[in-house]
C-alpha cells in the first residue's frame, strides 16, 4: 500500500500515512537501483521481441498493476480485464520505453491512463466543486503506521475504499494511495485543483463513515 502523507503535503492525515509506500519501502538504494536496472534490461530485450523477457516483466509487475486497477475501479472483474489490457498495451508500447524514468513509474502511468480511459468510456465524471477540502479527517485511531496495522484492519480499509463513489475513489487512490499531488491529479482528470482537493476531502469523510459502520456491525 502506498500514498501521499503529511511528510509530502504538510497535512496531518492518518489515512494517507497508513498507505504510504515512501514510508513503507524497505528496499535499500542499492536494491532499488538493481531492480530498476533489471527492469530496463528486460524492457530492452522485450522490445527486441524476446517473449521470455516480457514474461519476466509480467511476473515482476502484474500484481502491482492489478492492485492499482482494483483500487481505482473497486471491481474485481473490471480490474482483471484492465490489468490484461495494460499488459497488452505494454507489449505494444514497450519499444517507447527509453529508461528516462524508472520502469515502474512508466508502467504506473500507463496503468493509470488505461483506467482513466475506461472511466471516460463509462461516462464517469468528476463532481465539479470549488470546496478546498483541505481539512484532514481522522478516520480510525491506531492506523497511523501501515506496517503495524492488523491485516483485518487493512482489509476493512480496502473494503471501504471499494464502496466510494467512482470520483471520490479515483482521487483518493491517486493522492493517498499512489502519492500524486493535486496538481498532477487535476491534469490527469481534466479538473481543477480545487475539485481534486474537495473530492479527496469528501472521500475521507465517506471513508470515516464506512469504517465506523463496519466497526459497529462487528
Amino acid at each position: 500500500m502506498c500514498g501521499s502523507c503529511a511528510e509530502h503535503t504538510g497535512e496531518d492525515c492518518e489515512i494517507s500515512s497508513q498507505v504510504c509506500p515512501r514510508q513503507a519501502s524497505h528496499l535499500t538504494a542499492a536494491d532499488t537501483e538493481k531492480s530498476q536496472t533489471a527492469d530496463y534490461e528486460l524492457a530492452q530485450k522485450a522490445a527486441q521481441g524476446d517473449m521470455g523477457a516480457f514474461e519476466d516483466l509480467y511476473q515482476r509487475h502484474n500484481r502491482r498493476v492489478y492492485s492499482l486497477c482494483l483500487r481505482m475501479t473497486g471491481s474485481v472483474s473490471e480490474a482483471e480485464d484492465l490489468a490484461q489490457e495494460v499488459f497488452i498495451q505494454l507489449f505494444r508500447k514497450i519499444g517507447s520505453f527509453r529508461g528516462e524514468s524508472a520502469f515502474t513509474t512508466w508502467l504506473h502511468r500507463l496503468t493509470v491512463n488505461q483506467v482513466l480511459m475506461h472511466f471516460r468510456k463509462r461516462g464517469v465524471r468528476m463532481e465539479q466543486t470549488t470546496e478546498d477540502g483541505e481539512t484532514p479527517i481522522q478516520i480510525v485511531k491506531g492506523t497511523e503506521n501501515p506496517n503495524a496495522m492488523p491485516v483485518v484492519d487493512r482489509i476493512a480499509l480496502d473494503k471501504a475504499i471499494a464502496q466510494l463513489p467512482p470520483g471520490y475513489r479515483t482521487v483518493f487512490t491517486l493522492h493517498d494511495i499512489e502519492g500524486h499531488e493535486h496538481e498532477e491529479i487535476a491534469k490527469m482528470l481534466g479538473c481543477s485543483v480545487g475539485t481534486s482537493k474537495s473530492q479527496l476531502h469528501k472521500a475521507r469523510m465517506k471513508l470515516r463513515t464506512l469504517l465506523r459502520q463496519q466497526n459497529a456491525s462487528e
